[in-house]
This record gives C-alpha cells, structure tokens and sequence, in this order.
C-alpha cells in the first residue's frame, strides 16, 4: 500500500512539471551517470544548444569523444570548486577560448536576443528512483537536474502510512554521503552534489543544504498555517503542492539557482554551507523586489528604516547579494 501511494504522489508531482517546462520520461534513470553524479545527455544538449561554436570546436579537437571529454572534465571542475560555482561561473576547456557556461540567468533588462536565446535553453528535468550509490543499489524518489548538474534531491512520505520525520530520518539514516571505510557519494557529497536536500510528505516540506549522517540538521519549508506550523488545507490539492507549483516552477526555480543561493566560506575560503533561502525569506523578497520595482525605493512603509540594518542575519544576507533585485545593482535600493 505504502509503494503504491508513493508512486502516485511521484506521479502527480512529475506530472505537473513535465505540463509546465520541465523534461520527463520514463526509464531516465537508466542514463544517469552515478559515478559522476551528472545527467550527460543534457549536458551535451545545452551546450549543443546554448553554445554551438564551443561544441563544433570540442568535436574537432576530439571528435566523436567529444561528450565523454567534456563530462569529465566538467566533473573534474566540481569536485575542484563545487556544484554551485561550477553552474554560475562555467568551467574551462584546453582548446576553448572561453569558459563553458552550464547555466543562463535571466537578464535584469530583456534586450539581448542571444542571453535571452541561452536563457531559454536551460533544460530543467526531474528523475524518478535514481540509483545515486557507488556502494549499493538504493535509489532517491526524485532528483531535480539543471543542464544535467545535480540541484535537489527529494524523499517523499504519505502521510496515509507515514510522515515527514520518515522522509528525514531516511535522509539521515540511509543516505549517508561518506559511508565509513568507502569513498564520498558524489550526489550527496558537499559541495559538490546537489545544492539542496527536500524531505517532503503530503502536508510538510523540510530541507537542508549539507548530509551528515544522523546529525544532518533539516529546517522547516512550509507556509505556515494561520500562525502554527505546517501548511494550510489546499482544497486542490496537496498542502505541499505549493513546492512543486511555485517553488519549482521554471522561472522561480531558475532564479533560486542563479540568484538566491549563496555560499558561506570560512577564513580558509572554503565553503563551509548554502544559503537556501526558506519559503517565507523567498516570499519576502519577492514581495520587496516587486514594491521597490513598482513603487520605487522611498517606500512610505519603511519609515527611513534602514532594511540592510534590519536584515543583518546571515540568513537574510540572500537580500544583499543574491538577487540583485533584478536591476543589476549589488546593493538593495532603500
């Protein structure tokens, strides 16, 4: 019983992304690459796609290993500087006079044909039950890719036969990212896996940025419901149904990765976590960006508050060097 309603919640979750611009198919977990934790076809068809003249130079320096040189290369390049870095700032080639780009942000102003061209490139896809394991053969209900990197993982729970703590402890119990005496899984390695870990059941969302065995610490990513925990009754639907109808919608989902997630590094200028903005900290930033973008920064409501004061958490530093705003500007405009 329990198997049967999993696949159903997968169903509907895949179902409706696939109805609204992500890629899907059957039998796709078969063509990941779970050595380098990437999906190659659609690496290889972004860069077809998004840069032709660095493909056709590629494949007349190494013909029809083409595809196979550049995976690895792009994966030597992770484990060198990181999933986030290697998406936002592209990788280098011998033989390409320029970086190899794995991602398009959407631009601020919307007047250059060829970003626009590459922004609409991006191919989001979801896979369902993907052996990520180089030791074993379990696989994770869904795994979220952009241009064949790695973004999130998801464990989902009914709550018909279990719950949100079920799809936590299965994160910290089972999918330990350096099993003791073996090599990293490089799915669920830091940082150079997934950006972002989702345990979801029908009525919560919890998430987390770095795997650590039983100590993995989740936060909660839910609505709220009229002031207590969790997530209102959805008369659609799923209560959760919020993350794959907003949170992982195209356009959002794009600018969560390109603006929103920030790396914190330690003296030693290594990463030490992600900033994954919690859906209120999204919400409110979207809220300000759109009042400043309507109303311009003398916002009556702020009162000559000083929103970089207010602000000062390290959570809340997505305000102030993530997204920009969408203006181009590094600095909030109040």
């Amino acid at each position: 019983m329990t198997i049967h309603t999993e696949i159903n919640f997968e169903n509907a979750i895949c179902e409706h992304l696939v109805n609204h611009g992500w890629l899907y198919a059957v039998g796709d977990a078969s063509r990941y690459d779970r050595a380098r934790a990437l999906f190659p076809d659609d690496v290889i068809d972004w860069l077809q796609e998004s840069q032709p003249d660095a493909w056709e130079a590629a494949t007349k320096s190494h013909g029809a290993n083409a595809g196979e040189v550049i995976v690895s290369r792009l994966r030597d390049s992770i484990n060198q500087r990181g999933t986030l870095d290697v998406l936002r700032n592209g990788f280098e080639m011998l033989g390409q006079r320029n970086k190899l780009s794995m991602m398009q942000v959407k631009p601020a102003l919307e007047i250059n044909p060829l970003i626009m061209t590459r922004y609409a490139a991006n191919q989001l896809r979801i896979v369902r039950q993907v052996r990520y394991s180089l030791h074993n053969e379990n696989s994770i209900d869904l795994v979220l890719f952009l241009n064949g990197l790695p973004i999130a993982t998801v464990e989902l729970k009914t709550d018909f036969t279990q719950g949100i703590q079920d799809a936590i402890d299965q994160f910290r119990l089972d999918r330990n990212p350096s099993p003791k005496g073996q090599n990293p899984e490089p799915l669920l390695s830091f940082p150079f896996g997934a950006l972002v870990h989702f345990a979801v059941s029908n009525s919560k969302v919890h998430m987390t940025t770095k795997l650590e065995g039983a100590k993995t610490a989740f936060l909660p990513f839910n609505l709220g419901d009229n002031g207590a925990a969790g997530n209102p009754v959805n008369p659609l639907g799923h209560r959760t149904a919020y993350l794959w109808e907003q949170v992982w919608e195209r356009t959002s989902w794009l600018e969560i990765i390109g603006r929103y997630v920030v790396a914190k590094k330690n003296k030693k200028k290594q990463i030490e976590s992600y900033i994954f903005p919690r859906y209120h900290q999204l919400d409110v930033t979207r809220k300000l960006q759109a009042a400043v973008l309507a109303e311009g920064p003398g916002h009556p409501n702020l009162k000559g508050r000083d929103i970089r004061e207010a602000f000062k958490e390290d959570e809340y530093q997505i305000l102030l060097v993530a997204n920009k705003l969408q203006t181009g500007f590094d600095q909030l405009m109040f």
